[in-house]
């Protein structure tokens, strides 16, 4: 059901979904964990961030991390108010029953230290009037936290915005299919009752990437400058910080540096468990990718990989790696 099928006044909806502004969107939330040096270390390695400051302070992107619950949830339960529920519940009876997360702003404004100890309080900042995406119609809903030592002290702000909305029509499932190059491509073969896989948010800071994969090309940016390689594409260089770089084309050889096995929570277009993996390619960065060729419990650490693409459907194809001589 799309949100062309309910009855919505539209105008109507949008003056509710505004009396949510200003409204408490969580309170006395706790961190479960301390500021701790194995989750600084973990981190670090998998983002292969050799900053010598760490672990004696946190990296300031970790912000969010200390405020999550995990599987289990926050001690007490959850800190999410009675409000976002509800205005979360207003979007779903509107027919908006999809969510798809769209940018976060962090500010920093001191480094969180081991031993700390972080609560956590969050508004709902805006809510979008109306707005039509490739994914379909409906709200942006932005929330604003607050991270705070135990003692009050501010630390950081965490803006999170995600848009709410009604999928769009699919297309006519007898439409050919689009004539693509003779390039060795995998494909997925759809099921009638299987969702489409969530679509990728193209920006202008990856549109040059995504622009690479339609060509069955795995571009790398390269620092102009310091010549540091890095991935995913960022608009400016975190070994020197120069903002002029060029891109070069992986070979598409790499090694399974980690995986985990999904196999919860459930996700409608996958089917657990499944295996994904952060790759170290040759060129020496890191990207995740989903693990072909290869059941997910013979995935190890160290595993040759090569480059292939995936088609997932008509309109998306992914770079995965499979498993070499599977």
């Amino acid at each position: 059901m799309t949100r062309d099928d309910l009855d919505v006044d539209p105008e109507e909806l949008y003056g509710r979904l505004k009396a949510y502004e200003g409204r408490t969107a969580a309170s006395g939330g706790a961190g479960r964990d301390p500021v701790n040096e194995p989750m600084i270390r973990h981190w670090c390695e998998a983002m292969g961030d050799t900053n010598p400051a760490y672990p004696a302070v946190a990296p300031p992107t970790m912000l969010q991390a200390w405020t999550m619950g995990g599987l289990a949830g926050h001690p007490g339960g959850s800190a999410r108010s009675e409000a976002y529920d509800e205005l979360l519940a207003l979007l779903d009876d509107a027919g908006c029953t999809s969510v798809v997360a769209t940018d976060c702003e962090q500010e920093y404004l001191r480094p969180l230290r081991p031993g700390d100890r972080v609560t956590f309080d969050a508004v709902i900042e805006s809510v979008s009037p109306s707005k039509t995406t490739k994914l379909g119609t409906g709200h942006f809903v932005t929330t604003r936290m607050n991270v705070r030592t135990r003692d009050g002290e501010l630390v950081g702000t965490h803006r999170f915005r995600i848009l709410k909305y009604a999928p769009a029509r699919p297309k006519n499932a007898t439409k050919p299919e689009p004539t693509r190059k003779p390039e060795p491509t995998r494909k997925q073969e759809p099921t009638a009752d299987r969702p489409r896989r969530p679509r990728p948010v193209i920006n202008r800071d990856n549109a040059g990437f995504w622009e690479g994969v339609a060509r069955h090309q795995l571009l790398i940016q390269r620092c102009l400058d310091c010549a540091t390689p890095r991935f995913p594409w960022l608009p400016g260089c975190g070994a020197c910080g120069s903002q002029r770089w060029e891109t070069f084309e992986a070979s598409g050889a790499g090694t399974v540096f980690s995986y985990v096995v999904m196999h919860h929570p459930p996700f409608p277009a996958f089917d657990p468990p499944y295996a994904v993996a952060l790759i170290e390619l040759a060129e020496g960065v890191r990207m995740v990718s989903d693990i072909t060729g290869v059941p997910y419990d013979k995935v190890r650490i160290g595993m040759p990989v090569e480059l292939e693409f995936l088609r997932v459907d008509e309109e998306l194809e992914l770079p995965v790696f499979r498993g070499a001589g599977a």
